[in-house]
């Protein structure tokens, strides 16, 4: 069984946020494999359903960004999943443009709170699956939480739009194909 989560704050005032990207992209799944994400459990709301012949929960926490490794630790412990392996997480990068996307096999935070604390709730293993959309990066003198928190410009939108459509596509065939295969298809520039 696999878990998709997608970070975000749980707010309505934090919709349509560069925060809230992996929010989008799972409802973006959800549409497109009618698994509603309606019900609730540690402190997420989900739905459960099959893509592509596997067993998948959609996941968007909502303990906010900074703590969103507490609801995905009780996912993963409950459905007894393997992080290293059946573990999805969708979520913002302001090291990349916005309109790019990055699928990972492991890797370090990179400054990202809300990984750093799914980090922390697996031991420290940096070892699952990631689909990072980029948002871009804060403006020169520009205030990080302020960024992050704002919502796109609007010449920003449609190449946001395009890019959370991605990585639901991604997310979705990091369950039946060869991560290496996947990465080779999104992380290149178009």
């Amino acid at each position: 069984m696999y878990l998709i989560a997608g970070l975000g704050n749980p707010e309505a005032k934090y919709n349509k946020t560069r925060h809230n990207v992996g929010f989008e992209v799972i409802d973006r799944i959800s549409s497109k494999t009618g698994i509603p994400v309606n019900q609730k459990k540690f402190r997420g709301l989900y739905g459960k359903g099959m893509i592509g012949g596997e067993k998948v929960i959609l996941l968007k926490p909502q303990t906010y960004m900074n703590l969103s490794g507490e609801s995905i630790s009780g996912f993963l412990k409950f459905f007894d999943i393997d992080p290293a392996k059946e573990l999805i997480v969708i979520c913002d990068d302001i090291a990349l443009d916005v309109g790019r996307i990055r699928v990972r096999q492991k890797g370090s935070a990179g400054g990202h709170n809300g990984l750093k604390n799914i980090i922390s709730h697996l031991q420290g293993s940096n070892e699952f699956l990631r689909v990072r959309v980029g948002v871009g990066d804060k403006p020169e003198n520009g205030d990080l939480v302020n960024h992050v928190l704002g919502r796109f410009s609007g010449n920003e939108t449609e190449a946001i739009s395009q890019a959370m459509d991605k990585a639901a596509l991604a997310a979705i065939d990091l369950l039946t194909q060869e991560v290496g295969e996947v990465m080779s298809r999104y992380n290149r520039k178009d």
